[in-house]
């Protein structure tokens, strides 16, 4: 069953007296008046699949109102929440009291418990409105939808201002006359899906939010940043344990210390194996000189490259090169 959704939005003013709960009957029964002659022509159908809504406009306080059910759950919802408020899953309370980007679909039931005036804004869409032919996404595989994990995302103040931008340009674009602004709203829509994406993988690579993990983490990502090279110009830049523990402002020894650790390696021998894994390709999948290789690589000479490769793998870049094209051709 599909419910209309109009353009409340547009008429926030008229209903500033209503409950945040009466809204969200009004939305999911389909009571809303019909505005969809106002539209423009051909956007009447993907009219009510969106909405917007600013809470600020709403009043309600956790002492008139009780924990309700969180809005329009015939929908998925994007909220960006900046008060006080719970968001209750059936396994676990969530509180929230900084800025927060959450994401529900109607698969995952769960209470919203407001705790004083609220402030913020959210969204509301069915699956038509990000159908795959119009936004080129299967919106139940998006990791925000698919994850186990309660998505519920704390922002940083760059990220508190981008969303704040995102939802702000979705509220003038909703009441504009644009021909195409549901394709517009569209494309906010799933900008706050890849910035909450964003903020999920930092939470999946940072369970405890540990300073180990993190600092482990950011080490393997300026690692891997400098690969694949792809022509003999190019030259890595960082690969001392020194280097990368320049770039990441902490002491070298602490650096090793933390990899240690987490990884069971020092930073030396992270750095080698990686270096060696790309003599490897590149001596397989290139035809490069062997010089080429070294120079790209960050050493000073075709012996010392080949003493470096021959203790990592117990044959000179020549002899793998050709041992591995015989392999190729037998």
């Amino acid at each position: 069953m599909r419910f209309p959704l109009t353009l409340i939005f547009t008429n926030i003013h008229t209903v500033k007296s209503n409950s945040f709960e009466d809204i969200c009957y009004r939305l999911s029964s389909g009571l809303s008046t019909d505005l969809s002659a106002l539209l423009p022509d051909g956007v009447q159908h993907e009219a009510g699949h969106f909405n917007v809504f600013n809470l600020t406009q709403i009043s309600q306080t956790a002492r008139e109102k009780p924990a309700i059910p969180y809005p329009c759950r015939a929908f998925y919802k994007i909220s960006f929440l900046t008060a006080r408020s719970v968001a209750q899953y059936p396994d676990k309370a969530v509180e929230i009291s900084k800025p927060s980007l959450i994401f529900s679909t109607p698969k995952k039931p769960f209470l919203w418990s407001p705790e004083g005036r609220q402030t913020g804004q959210f969204c509301v869409f069915t699956a038509d409105f990000l159908h795959p032919n119009r936004s080129g996404v299967i919106l139940d595989e998006l990791p925000v939808f698919k994850s186990p994990e309660h998505p519920v995302y704390t922002l940083s103040e760059s990220d508190t201002a981008r969303v704040q931008g995102i939802f702000d340009d979705m509220e003038a674009e909703i009441r504009s006359n644009y021909t195409y602004k549901y394709d517009l709203l569209r494309a906010y829509a799933l900008e706050l899906i890849h910035v909450g994406q964003k903020l999920q993988s930092t939470a999946v690579l940072h369970p405890n939010h540990s300073a180990s993990a993190r600092v482990t983490s950011l080490f393997i990502e300026l690692l891997e940043r400098q690969f694949p090279l792809e022509n003999p110009q190019q030259r890595i830049a960082l690969r001392t344990a020194k280097q990368f523990a320049d770039q990441l402002s902490v002491h070298v020894n602490h650096l090793n210390k933390i990899l240690k650790e987490t990884t069971g390696l020092t930073t030396t021998e992270l750095i080698a194996g990686r270096i060696v894994q790309e003599s490897k390709a590149l001596l397989l999948h290139t035809d490069w000189t062997i010089a080429e290789i070294a120079d790209s690589l960050g050493f000073s000479d075709f012996a010392h490259f080949a003493k470096f490769f021959k203790s990592g793998t117990s044959l000179s870049p020549g002899a793998f090169r050709s041992q591995a094209k015989s392999v190729i051709f037998t």
